[in-house]
């Protein structure tokens, strides 16, 4: 494209891992560092705690639960309708962001509908729910409260709490005795969220302001990028992204001639700086923040992580790339790495390294952590080599 600056294949990846901090772990505390990777997936209680392990300097799992626990890192229903963990100060203007989406996904349900309930019956519910909540409650509790007060029966209760909690602004609660898992002996927990219990989150001009701050955060901690990457990173229409787009942004013109757009004088490395090896929590953002997972994500591999059902697994890095899979070991005992293909030995001594540094962390709160997942691994998934690191 006529004076548009070509970056290439390589350049992305090392903007990517730039600016998500994996080039190089940094001294920073846990809720900056959130706030400046933007999001972190968080339907796996041990998938934040892994990705900040990935990309701060001595990262403390105590540090995390501390922010969780005084709500200045909070976990709720955001992108993708998806549980992501965010910085609070950027709460509110993606859960405006996402308004439109979320609510479409979740009132429009024929699921929840099925229960007699309606759009406007959400509505007049959600004040005196968001009442309730105002100190953390149980989802029990609050279930029975929506199945009395809306005279829902019983079995379709619980499927039209589920669909009214992931809509309401609610934030997830940790259970003081255990954080990480964020249930108690109750089941979970979800308190109202700050700033967001007014008419005005539906406010068309607070939806798009919203969108404007999400675009914008976005950009800083994923860009350059293209306006397909930008909707599926929200689930959101392209054309409101496009109006969503700032005046100030540099233009770029991409693999394929696609145009990316980015913040002014985003951090951009050249193509040959190096990139340690990682070992990426399960669902990690860098998989799923673009519409060409290719940035991160080999096309030869994407179908072995990313399954058919959504389960995105823990990932092995590699000059940036994927190159294999990790999983902890029967028993505890370390951290299985399988590779998707040969690896020199010093890679391997790096992630040896790695790996007790991961087993370490686990060790600490889940030593089983996505053992649940294994299934994946006899359903062939491409391993030339397998190592366990103890």
């Amino acid at each position: 494209m006529p004076g548009m600056t070509t970056i290439t294949e390589r350049a992305l990846n090392r903007s990517t891992l730039a600016r998500q901090l994996l080039l190089e772990r940094q001294p920073i505390g846990v809720k900056d560092a959130v706030q400046r990777v933007v999001a972190l997936q968080a339907q796996q209680p041990a998938s934040p705690y892994v990705a900040l392990w990935n990309r701060v300097a001595g990262f403390r799992a105590g540090d995390l639960d501390a922010a969780v626990a005084g709500f200045r890192v909070v976990k709720s229903t955001l992108m993708r309708i998806t549980l992501h963990a965010v910085h609070v100060d950027d709460y509110r203007a993606f859960r405006a962001a996402v308004e439109p989406t979320i609510r479409g996904a979740r009132l429009r349900d024929p699921r929840f509908r099925a229960s007699g309930l309606t759009e406007a019956d959400a509505d007049g519910l959600l004040p005196e729910l968001l009442s309730r909540a105002e100190v953390p409650s149980g989802s029990a509790e609050l279930g029975a409260w929506l199945a009395q007060q809306a005279g829902v029966e019983v079995p379709l209760a619980s499927t039209a709490w589920r669909m009214l909690r992931q809509y309401a602004p609610l934030w997830h609660a940790p259970a003081e005795a255990a954080p990480w898992s964020y249930v108690s002996g109750t089941g979970q927990r979800f308190v109202a969220a700050d700033g967001t219990r007014r008419p005005e989150l539906r406010d068309p001009e607070v939806v798009a302001e919203g969108l404007r701050v999400l675009v914008r955060r976005y950009l800083e901690g994923f860009g350059p990028a293209s306006v397909a990457d930008i909707a599926g990173f929200g689930l959101v229409q392209k054309g409101r992204v496009r109006a969503a787009l700032g005046d100030d942004l540099e233009e770029f013109a991409g693999p394929g001639g696609t145009v990316l757009y980015d913040v002014p004088g985003g951090v951009r490395p050249a193509g040959e700086v190096p990139a340690p090896p990682r070992l990426m929590a399960m669902w990690d953002s860098v998989l799923l923040a673009y519409a060409d997972r290719g940035r991160v994500l080999p096309a030869a591999y994407r179908k072995h992580v990313i399954r058919v059902n959504g389960d995105v697994l823990p990932t092995v890095l590699v000059d940036g790339y994927v190159a294999g899979v990790w999983r902890m070991a029967e028993g505890g005992a370390g951290v299985e790495v399988g590779a998707f293909r040969p690896l020199p030995g010093e890679v391997w001594e790096a992630l040896e390294e790695e790996a007790r540094g991961l087993r370490r962390l686990l060790a600490e709160r889940d030593a089983a952590a996505y053992r649940r997942y294994d299934h994946w691994w006899v359903k062939g998934l491409p391993v030339v080599e397998t190592r366990v690191f103890g």
